[in-house]
């Protein structure tokens, strides 16, 4: 019997509408989210090249942030073809295996990412308020554990999520109003008891939420004090900038989460929803790389080398 159902799953496809609501949008959202993907793409490995390249950026915090880069890179890439190609072909089908693996491959990123900006907290704490002892606290050793520690959790969660979704069983082709395969699509469309993948789903990403926001609130909450003792206006200054572009991709990150799950009235609308999951998947991964560099001298500075030094071979 479970052979059965097994096989009649693999046979069975999901169909994801997409903005196929929208035909006379065709052209122009697909322009739209292939420039966005373009910049992504562009500004991600741009930044991971910057910062291999300028040995003033071989520090701690360089370190997380091309990380942080590479883990955009990659979630844009998974989701965002996808979705332009749902765009100009009229079979939008697409088989559980593929679905289950596109799923697997954004939770990886998703999770890894909470972890690696609650790494990220966790490092401008140390600078900020412990700068004597920094070099010593946030050694390249301590650096490729965190990161190795932030890869090991969104790869772990992802496994276990996973798996949680490929015990089920699909009985029918399911027509899913979105372009990307989430979680609560599979038990939308799954025809067995959905409780223990639930209950999976309820307590990875509640721990990753709440560990990773307490990390990053406390980190914040003893900066902020450290920062108001500061008697130099120059000094509050310094201190706060190094923490402007984190908090701004942290606040961007959080803040569609929170819109998205925990406001009912955002949770009752597909086209917000929809529009959510393309804020996660093109529109955050394009947004990192300028928020990172804007305020950023060294990389500014690297990326003007860079393209004079095209200018001049060319």
């Amino acid at each position: 019997m479970m052979g059965t159902e097994k096989n009649q799953s693999t046979a069975i496809v999901f169909i994801l509408l997409g903005f196929s609501d929208y035909p006379e949008l065709k052209v122009p959202l697909f322009l739209l989210f292939l420039t966005m993907y373009a910049v992504a793409v562009l500004g991600n490995l741009g930044m991971i090249v910057i910062i291999k390249i300028n040995p003033k950026l071989h520090t701690p915090m360089y370190f997380f942030l091309k990380h942080l880069s590479f883990v955009d890179f990659c979630y844009s890439t998974i989701a965002t073809p996808k979705l332009l190609e749902n765009l100009i072909v009229n079979d939008r089908s697409v088989s559980i295996k593929a679905c289950l693996t596109q799923f697997s491959s954004g939770a990886t990123c998703v999770l890894t990412e909470m972890a690696m900006l609650a790494v990220m907290a966790y490092d401008r704490f140390v600078a900020i308020c412990y700068p004597l002892i920094y070099t010593i606290t946030i050694s390249p050793k301590r650096c490729a554990l965190l990161v190795t520690v932030a890869y090991a959790w969104g790869i772990i969660s992802s496994i276990v999520l996973t798996y949680s979704l490929v015990i089920l069983s699909f009985c029918e082709t399911k027509i899913i109003d979105n372009f990307v395969c989430e979680y609560a699509l599979f038990l939308s469309a799954s025809c067995s008891d959905t409780h223990f993948s639930e209950i999976m789903l309820s307590i990875f990403t509640n721990l990753s939420e709440f560990c990773t926001l307490i990390i990053i609130l406390t980190s914040y909450v003893f900066i902020f004090v450290t920062i108001l003792k500061m008697h130099s206006a120059s000094g509050r200054y310094k201190a706060f900038s190094t923490c402007a572009s984190h908090l701004t991709a942290v606040t961007l990150f959080y803040g569609t989460i929170f819109l998205l799950y925990c406001i009912p009235s955002f949770q009752s609308s597909k086209l917000v929803m929809k529009m959510g999951s393309v804020f996660y998947t093109v529109v955050i991964p394009m947004l990192n790389p300028l928020i990172y560099s804007l305020r950023n001298k060294d990389v500014k500075e690297t990326f003007r080398k860079l393209m004079h030094l095209n200018t001049i071979s060319q």
